[in-house]
């Protein structure tokens, strides 16, 4: 049987990792990441990365799934960011 918790872990990581995937979607298809704090994408890349080594370290699948899924989200967002520069 599944652990309870385990599940929790793995709706959480879904849910969060679903919350982001729109605005990579929007900054693709507008073809313009102007709005987005080079700063903040930064940052919130590194905590992701830092979550994702977390993830590993306790042997967390919710952890390591959604970290590592946002991660890549996160460098997509940065890639825009360069990309669509003005």
């Amino acid at each position: 049987m599944i652990d309870p918790i385990e599940i929790l872990g793995l709706v959480a990581a879904i849910l969060t990792t679903v919350a982001f995937l729109p605005q990579v979607y929007k900054t693709w298809k507008a073809k313009s990441a102007e709005s987005l704090s080079m700063t903040m994408l930064l940052i919130f890349e590194s905590g992701v990365l830092c979550w994702l080594v977390y993830g590993f370290l306790i042997d967390s699948l919710p952890v390591i799934l959604a970290n590592g899924i946002t991660a890549i989200s996160g460098v997509f967002l940065l890639y825009f960011k360069f990309r669509y520069k003005n």
